[in-house]
């Protein structure tokens, strides 16, 4: 399987924002963060990013007398070649979506159902906003959120840092004048 299609999988998707931030987690703990999903489902997944080599056994521990895995995102196999994107036919396109969109509603869903959900403590935001962009000015947008974004990705977990989903989307709504 490429990395597309390993991705191309909400749960699958799931597990890898799960593991950002150099995060060592095991398949009980990933278990835990998708409840909705159910252990056995959970389990096979991981076994597909494993095989195909986007995450990691970073670790091995005895307990109970049981083999106890840590995992690690390979950040370099967690991508899509731009190759691949340039492939992409407009139903590929539409599926990527629907699966990134479907990931992000069972992880937000999954973040309200928590106990102590509190989206204005925990400055939760989901806005739109619609900008007339010249193909320059979007090229420079594009780049100021990377450049934001991207010295952000080596945080590490800490006491004071929360993981939070972050979902930049762009797309034209109207076509591109000729």
């Amino acid at each position: 399987m490429d990395s597309l299609e390993l991705l191309a999988h909400p749960i699958r998707l799931r597990i890898v924002h799960a593991m950002g931030g150099g995060r060592l987690l095991t398949t009980t703990q990933l278990c835990a963060r998708i409840p909705d999903a159910s252990k056995a489902t959970v389990y096979r997944h991981i076994d597909l990013l494993v095989a195909g080599g986007i995450l990691e056994v970073a670790e091995e521990q005895r307990v109970r007398g049981a083999v106890q895995r840590l995992y690690r995102l390979r950040q370099d196999r967690a991508v899509i070649s731009p190759e691949t994107i340039r492939s992409l036919t407009s139903d590929d396109h539409r599926r990527a979506f629907a699966t990134a969109m479907t990931a992000l509603l069972a992880e937000f869903n999954a973040y309200l159902d928590r106990e102590q959900a509190d989206p204005v403590a925990d400055r939760v935001g989901y806005r739109q906003h619609a900008l007339w962009l010249s193909p320059a000015e979007l090229d420079q947008l594009i780049g100021e959120l990377r450049a934001a974004i991207v010295t952000r990705l080596a945080n590490r977990p800490g006491p004071e840092r929360v993981q939070y989903l972050l979902s930049p989307i762009h797309f034209p709504v109207e076509p591109t004048p000729s």
